[in-house]
Parts: structure tokens; sequence; C-alpha cells
């Protein structure tokens, strides 16, 4: 079983991947795709959330 150490850094990877899609996705004005990336964002957000990881510095979208 994974420590909390391990899901954080996975979650944080995941998270911080995703953004960078949005970002590229908005710039390529790709709308459906980046709402399909917001939802994922939303959901990483709430994980990292509730695993009490600070998010001021790592978000970058701030949605």
């Amino acid at each position: 079983m994974p420590s909390d150490g391990e899901i954080i850094k996975e979650v944080v990877d995941q998270f911080q991947k995703v953004q960078s899609h949005m970002k590229n996705a908005r710039e390529e004005n790709a709308v459906k795709t980046y709402e399909g990336l917001k939802n994922d964002y939303l959901s990483l957000k709430a994980v990292l959330t509730s695993l009490g990881v600070n998010l001021t510095d790592i978000d970058k979208i701030k949605e």
C-alpha cells in the first residue's frame, strides 16, 4: 500500500500535467478539450485539498 507521501506526489504530478495541458488547450482555443481537462483539474484539486496540500504555489490555473 502506498504511503501518504507517495499518493500526494502522484496526485501533484497529475495535477501539474493537467494544468499544463489546460494551458495549451486555452492557447489553441480548444474549448471542448479545455472543459474536459477542467473536470480532471477540479477533481485533482479536491483530492489534494482533502490531503491537506497547500495549492498556493502549484495552482497556476486558479479556477
